[in-house]
């Protein structure tokens, strides 16, 4: 083969190392960029986001008044100013005022006349940009702070509830939680309290609550009611007591029953199977028995934390269920069925009683995620709108 031709040869293959090295450069940032979600997924996610963001400013517009406007143009208008007043108000006042500067300064470039009103206008444009950008960069900061606090709070958070469930023979548990924020109002716990010598065996307490409100405001109650029923159950009193004294504590925190607590407490004997429980104003527990018989577990009061008339405290009820092997409890928070997808249709008790019915004689965990992954798939692209939490008990032998 002649020299030009080997040079031509080799210029080729040093070449095309050149083309295939920037688009595997641009795919790597755009699969950084988009987390490996697909263009549907990312439209999805927007789409959510954006209504949940119009929900969040639309409430402080007053569309009575933008109602009485005469004409459609001058509701638009209205409409737009109102949404940019809501928007505007959210910031601090210093950024308020160069939101203003950046939306003047656009407009301003708007005009075009001559050539150098053009450059002038150019000018202004870019100077206006550049404002908005240093805003963005300001919120992004806060944004990243905001986050990395509420990281250390969700750490803190895990360490409240078990990572792990304990191990019981002829029992399994399993529980998930999701935060509709980074951090959430739910509490699910599972553990042994002190053996006392009446019993034979050490009782298992298993507790799943729910705390009125989301994000930090409920999490932080989350954590107070974790200690309570934590130092309520190392000493040696039966089941009630410990009730009566979350609903003192509850309703000495509850701020006028504004942050009240739903809860589900249970204590079972892990040799007799048998399951002392209250039922606190949460969502009633799903038992399906070996048979298939589906029971539900409501008897109890109401939530923990609501403004008595007097100072009595609420008498709760309790009641025993004996467990036997094949039996599958399920208990969940409201967040379970009152997940929502984009037509703001929720799951609802009817699909979550469905699955539980049709649950194959699996383990607890396989069970939980089959649960999870119906509500996940039911819900879709939507923003979830609240914590999400349950808690799987099977009794195999």
């Amino acid at each position: 083969m002649p020299y030009n031709c080997l040079r031509m040869d080799s210029r080729n293959k040093a070449g095309d190392t050149k083309p295939r090295t920037k688009p595997r450069r641009l795919h790597a940032f755009w699969e950084r960029v988009t987390e490996g979600k697909k263009i549907q997924q990312l439209w999805g996610q927007f789409v959510s986001e954006a209504k949940a963001s119009y929900g969040l400013y639309s409430k402080d517009v007053d569309w009575e008044d933008i109602g009485r406007a005469r004409s459609r143009f001058a509701r638009f208008w209205r409409a737009v100013w109102a949404m940019f007043t809501a928007m505007l108000m959210k910031l601090s006042p210093s950024r308020r005022v160069l939101l203003l500067l950046a939306v003047i300064l656009e407009l301003m470039s708007i005009d075009i006349g001559s050539d150098a009103e053009t450059r002038s206008n150019f000018v202004l444009g870019v100077v206006g940009m550049a404002i908005l950008f240093i805003l963005l960069a300001l919120e992004l900061a806060d944004r990243v702070t905001m986050k990395r606090d509420l990281e250390i709070a969700r750490e803190i958070q895990q360490w409240l509830v078990p990572e792990l469930a304990p191990k019981i023979d002829g029992i399994e548990i399993a529980f998930a939680t999701r935060p509709q924020n980074t951090v959430a109002g739910d509490y699910y716990d599972a553990f042994f309290r002190p053996l006392t010598p009446q019993q034979s065996a050490a009782p298992l307490m298993v507790a799943v609550a729910d705390v009125a409100g989301k994000s930090v405001p409920a999490a932080l109650l989350m954590a107070t009611f974790q200690a309570s029923l934590r130092a309520l159950a190392i000493t040696p009193v039966p089941l009630g007591e410990i009730v009566d004294g979350l609903d003192r504590y509850c309703r000495a925190h509850s701020l006028d029953g504004r942050r009240f607590t739903t809860a589900f407490l249970a204590e079972i004997d892990p040799q007799t199977r048998q399951m002392n429980y209250v039922n606190a104003g949460h969502n009633d527990p799903v038992l399906r028995r070996a048979s298939g018989n589906i029971e539900r577990l409501a008897t109890g009061g109401p939530p923990f934390g609501l403004p008595s008339l007097t100072d009595t405290p609420i008498a709760y009820r309790s009641a025993r269920v004996q467990l036997q092997p094949g039996d599958l409890l399920i208990i969940f928070t409201d967040g379970v069925v009152e997940a929502v997808n984009d037509s703001d249709a929720e799951y609802g008790e009817a699909r979550l009683l469905a699955n539980i019915e049709s649950a194959p004689q699996e383990s607890s965990d396989a069970t939980l995620k089959r649960i999870m992954s119906d509500v996940n798939a039911f819900v879709g692209p939507a923003r979830q709108h609240d914590d999400i939490t349950c808690l799987v008990l099977r009794v195999t032998a």
